[in-house]
């Protein structure tokens, strides 16, 4: 489908075939010329390919992945005894020289409460929406539905969807969302996403450890293929980082891994935009349905948060 005009080479090559029996030489000839056409051709088309990101991905840990000689993510100051992370325990570095001075205070007031056991207002802890790139930070399995104008992007984790439209562009004026307004198009083997618009409120975060996220916040997705070894190298060296989960084990045989990068601009929070890694690989884990809102233990709300919001009056 998506190499036409080299089928319609070898469907004319078949042709020839069939259709002329006598005049061998001029058939061979044709038949070469269409074979060298063919291989000039095709290399072209390959390279035009769409990327198939088709499959469960996933990964074993929270928190993105630092680049070298990039200002680093936010870091967990609680520290198992082996140096990483604890990942069920978040307390941002609130002295990450990235953050501006209010957002600092942001994070340093977040993490005070996260010390003494009291979890802070965010999308996961509020079961609402999931902004990005909190959505990249905290999510471990994901799935890409690719259609020619548009793809639909499922996270497992509270079961959150976000829809990018393919070759299009914002609008003049967009009216802020929670999951902002996201077009996406494809550069070789790459897809980007690039997503403006995102909703600031108090439960809008970069990462699980209450980082803000302000107005005006710009964040650019670059999703690649990899090989599958510099996907494992890459994940095992950020769990040595960010501590170990295993929650979503990888298929060992798969020859292929998915690399993110991501550029967080939140210029009302941050002195500089912010380039980080997610990396996932192809995982034998089912799609695992899982619920908040709807739970029957009452967890919505777990968090020391304001009451649920209510409508004063229908939407429609």
């Amino acid at each position: 489908m998506w190499f036409p005009l080299p089928e319609r080479i070898l469907a004319l090559r078949a042709a020839l075939r069939s259709t002329l029996p006598q005049g061998e030489g001029r058939l061979r000839a044709g038949i070469a010329g269409l074979a060298a056409a063919t291989a000039v051709l095709a290399p072209a088309a390959a390279a035009n390919a769409v990327p198939d990101l088709s499959g469960f991905w996933g990964r074993g840990t929270f928190d993105f992945e630092a680049i070298p000689a990039a200002p680093p993510p936010i870091a967990n100051l609680v520290r198992l005894p082996s140096g990483s992370s604890d990942p069920t325990r978040p307390a941002g570095d609130y002295n990450n020289p990235i953050l501006k001075p209010e957002a600092a205070a942001i994070v340093k007031a977040r993490t005070e409460k996260a010390l003494t056991g009291v979890t802070f207002p965010d999308p996961s802890t509020r079961c609402a929406p999931y902004n990005p790139p909190f959505v990249a930070a905290m999510q471990l399995g994901v799935q890409f539905l690719q259609a020619k104008d548009r793809i639909t992007i499922l996270y497992n984790q509270d079961d959150q969807v976000r829809h990018v439209r393919l070759n299009g562009k914002h609008p003049a004026r967009v009216t802020p969302s929670w999951k902002g307004d996201s077009i996406g198009h494809y550069e070789g083997d790459t897809l980007v996403i690039d997503t403006v618009g995102i909703k600031a409120d108090f439960q809008s975060v970069v990462d699980r450890y209450g980082t803000p996220l302000g107005e005006g916040a710009h964040v650019v997705e670059r999703y690649r293929l990899i090989d599958a070894a510099a996907a494992k190298q890459a994940q095992a060296q950020h769990e040595k980082e960010a501590g170990r989960l295993g929650a979503m084990p990888p298929d060992e045989n798969y020859p292929k891994g998915l690399e993110l990068l991501l550029t967080i601009e939140n210029p009302t929070y941050f002195k500089q935009p912010l380039p980080v890694r997610v990396t996932y690989r192809k995982t034998v884990l089912e799609w695992q349905e899982q619920v908040c809102a709807e739970n029957a233990d009452n967890q919505y709300a777990v968090a020391a948060s304001p009451p649920i919001p209510k409508a004063d009056k229908p939407d429609f």
